[in-house]
């Protein structure tokens, strides 16, 4: 009676949250919420695992044929032809090919975390060697010591981190990712001592993990991830003596539970991102490779049918996955190639709009990636993969890169990419390696900067070799639905310094192990953005939720030869008492430096913090009060950035903050806040001047009537950066009514080399030139004129 009385209690509490729902969701929550009730009584066949002759009952004859035993079964399973898995494991080549001399690092890497594995011990998220005891308690959180309870799944308060701890860790390892890496060491060294490990562990969870009890069956996402994996292992250890008929059974009988967990509670509702089309994937890998279950076929339609309809609906038409959150855009990327390369191997067709769109996500993640092959960790990350088939951090994306330019037949993407990962070589086999490692020189993509307007991310860079510096800046919403991986990180911006990261986006660090750290990583103090008064633009309300939304937008992006310009706000502080506007513009001078101008105007007087946070191991050199010396060590060699505040900007103060580099692990770093209080309208600019060999550069303001000017004088460049505020601004003798104007010289009594004139229409006089351009426009000296980029011409007016 308690458990139906409890039942009845959390059914009318879900009453309440479901006002306004339609009839169609109302049906599929009340349907879901009477099948777990089900399970938990005990009344559902579900909720336990089927004897040997209801097991039988569930085989396709027309594919088994008469296999009625179980050995028969696992006869017809390790000779069959079809279905067809990925290229690199069926023929072995691959496994062949990671003994040759050029992946003998990789095999190494390889030995070792499966040996860390067949010991007991586990590298998950961001912690190194977790122990989950002998045997291995697989409802334990080492982190915190804290167990998850053995009750129904429904009945397990699992976002409780006081209860069960951090659920993510408990998860990481029950997604049966390590199985795989055994299945790898295996496969590539023939030592059985990796496929018994595989069979006592697997063994050792199917005993405590019955069906539908305990945490582990809690999330219909990690369901799918786990059936991902031990597919994965019945192929890699298919010849194996390890995988005797009874496991072969076993396993296929518990991944028949998997798949009908996934078909009742997917998250059409609870949670329609990468959880469904994670668990939609999941049904089509099972309806795909296990034609000997009768439900497979139903499988392989619905799951691809989910995954076909969400593409896009969460990948805008600018290629941006909708919760803004790159790690889940790189999630979406993986979940999409691995059903295309499933499909095609499968003779099954896949629907050219959808090759299509994922393109476009393909696109943004190659713009996303900085030389070293990493990207932003833009939002949340939760340090998860979908299959382990390298040894890489999570923030490494060469491997998705790798496979895209081969199933979209882009060779530009391996140029991207830089090197061939074992990834590509378990997916695609030798052949698809081959084609990307060929494909490591071809013409890079032909753009450079790039603006993503749906999903308001600009990008700029000046090139795609190993000098190239790159820089990623966030002026879209807040994120999808409740934004539940979004972070309050409105005109945040993440810059790299020839493919070294200098200032990085702190993470995510827990979701909830924490609730005071949750918010705290997603503050706006913890972005390279504005906070007022300590406020936060954001307001979170939960792990996952926010009362108060700040959603940003682009106000104007131009991308030449000589700048890049982005102009953005958002309306975060409109929240407070006193309302205030913070308006970001970011000028990259194409191969040489950075302007940020932060303007916040206020009623009444506040302070307005610009935050800084750069990568670990980066240190900082003052050089006077407002100036500093910043050191990052590289791959290539110590990458070394000036930065030089100017305009209200009160005081440079320099603190060290936390960054997390990986989910669950966070270390402290340099941070950098441009403080400055006062009333109305203020400008904090930062300039940021990446060295080189030569003499350092001279940052300073100049005197300018209705604006403000920034000369920055390198040798053999003068450029001098006028920001107009009102009216016709003036600067010596020039003067401009566009918003914005970069004037080169070679010198400061040098011609005039280049002009840029940035924002509305307007014009330039100087040295007795008119630059006059309709909106954004470039201006070039050459030998024989003039040469003009955008909407704008020249007029000597000594002519006129």
């Amino acid at each position: 009676m308690a458990t139906i009385r409890s039942w009845l209690t959390a059914l009318r509490r879900r009453a309440v949250k479901l006002r306004g729902r339609t009839l169609a969701e109302l049906r599929e929550r009340a349907g879901q919420a009477l099948s777990a009730a089900l399970e938990a009584l005990g009344l559902s066949a579900l909720a336990r695992e089927p004897s040997d002759a209801t097991f039988r009952k569930l085989l396709d004859p027309a594919v088994v044929g008469r296999a009625g035993t179980r050995a028969a079964l696992h006869e017809h399973f390790v000779a069959r032809g079809r279905p067809a898995f990925f290229a690199g494991v069926r023929d072995g080549t691959s496994a062949a090919l990671l003994r040759s001399d050029p992946w003998r690092d990789a095999l190494e890497a390889l030995r070792g975390a499966a040996d860390l594995v067949r010991a007991g011990r586990f590298d998950l998220l961001g912690h190194p060697g977790l122990d989950f005891g002998s045997p291995i308690d697989w409802h334990l959180d080492p982190t915190t010591g804290r167990r998850a309870p053995d009750r129904h799944w429904s009945r397990i308060p699992y976002l409780d981190a006081a209860s069960i701890g951090d659920h993510k860790v408990i998860w990481e390892l029950n997604r049966h990712q390590h199985l795989v890496v055994l299945g790898r060491a295996y496969q590539a060294t023939g030592d059985e001592r990796y496929a018994i490990a595989f069979a006592e562990q697997l063994t050792s969870w199917m005993e405590a993990n019955p069906p539908k009890r305990g945490v582990n069956w809690a999330s219909s996402l990690e369901v799918a991830f786990r059936a991902i994996s031990w597919l994965w292992a019945l192929e890699l250890f298919r010849r194996s003596p390890a995988l005797t008929p009874a496991l072969l059974e076993r396993m296929l009988t518990l991944l028949y539970l998997h798949g009908r967990h996934l078909e009742r509670y997917l998250s059409t509702y609870f949670s329609p991102n990468t959880h469904l089309t994670g668990e939609a994937l999941g049904l089509f890998y099972l309806g795909t490779l296990l034609p000997e279950l009768r439900r497979s076929a139903r499988w392989r339609a619905r799951g691809w049918a989910i995954l076909e309809r969400e593409l896009p609906r969460q990948v805008h038409e600018d290629g941006v996955y909708f919760e803004q959150a790159s790690y889940y855009h790189r999630y979406t990327v993986d979940f999409y190639l691995h059903a295309v390369i499933l499909a095609r191997r499968n003779g099954l067709p896949v629907p050219p709009a959808m090759l299509d769109r994922l393109e476009l996500a393909v696109d943004h993640l190659a713009d996303l990636t900085r030389v070293d092959g990493t990207i932003p960790m833009i939002g949340d990350d939760d340090g998860g993969r979908l299959v382990a088939l390298e040894e890489r951090m999570p923030a490494d994306v060469r491997a998705a890169l790798g496979v895209a330019s081969v199933v979209l037949e882009r060779p530009d993407l391996s140029r991207v990419a830089g090197r061939v990962t074992q990834e590509v070589l378990w997916l695609l086999g030798p052949d698809g390696a081959g084609r990307v490692g060929a494909a490591l020189t071809a013409a890079p993509p032909t753009h450079a900067s790039r603006l993503y307007p749906v999903g308001g991310y600009a990008v700029m860079r000046d090139g795609w070799d190993s000098g190239s510096h790159h820089a990623v800046i966030d002026a879209g919403p807040l994120g999808a639905m409740h934004g539940g991986h979004a972070h309050s990180d409105a005109l945040s911006f993440e810059l790299a310094v020839a493919g070294c990261p200098v200032v990085v986006d702190p993470g995510t660090f827990t979701y909830t192990g924490s609730p005071t750290e949750r918010d705290r990583f997603r503050h706006s103090a913890m972005h390279n953005t504005v906070s007022i008064d300590g406020q936060t633009a954001s307001v979170p309300a939960g792990p996952f939720a926010w009362a108060s939304r700040a959603d940003a937008r682009v106000e104007h992006w131009w991308t030449g030869q000589l700048v890049d310009s982005f102009l953005g706000s958002h309306d975060g502080f409109q929240r407070l008492p006193e309302p205030a506007t913070h308006r970001r513009r970011v000028l990259f001078v194409r191969s040489a430096y950075w302007v940020i101008v932060d303007t916040v105007e206020t009623r009444g007087v506040h302070e307005a913090a610009a935050h800084l946070h750069l990568t670990p191991g980066a240190t900082v050199a003052a050089v006077g009060d407002l100036e500093a010396r910043i050191t990052v060590p590289c791959a290539g060699g110590d990458a070394t950035v000036v930065l030089r505040a100017l305009g209200n900007v009160d005081g440079l103060l320099w603190s060290d903050e936390w960054v997390s580099p990986v989910y669950g692990v966070r270390t402290l770093a340099p941070a950098a806040r441009l403080v400055s209080r006062g009333a109305g309208r203020r400008d904090l600019v930062t300039v940021l001047i990446p060295l080189t060999a030569g003499p350092s550069p001279v940052v300073r303001e100049l005197p300018c009537s209705g604006g403000r000017a920034v000369v920055v004088d390198r040798p053999g460049v003068y450029d001098v950066i006028v920001l107009r505020e009102r009216g016709t601004a003036q600067v010596g003798a020039i003067q401009i009514d566009a918003d914005v104007a970069v004037v080169r010289r070679g010198s400061a009594a040098g011609p005039i080399e280049a002009v840029a004139l940035l924002g509305s229409a307007g014009r330039l006089e100087a040295d007795g030139l008119s630059f006059e351009a309709g909106g954004s426009a470039e201006m070039h000296r050459t030998a024989s004129g003039w040469s003009v980029i955008g909407d704008g011409h020249i007029v000597e007016r000594s002519r006129q």
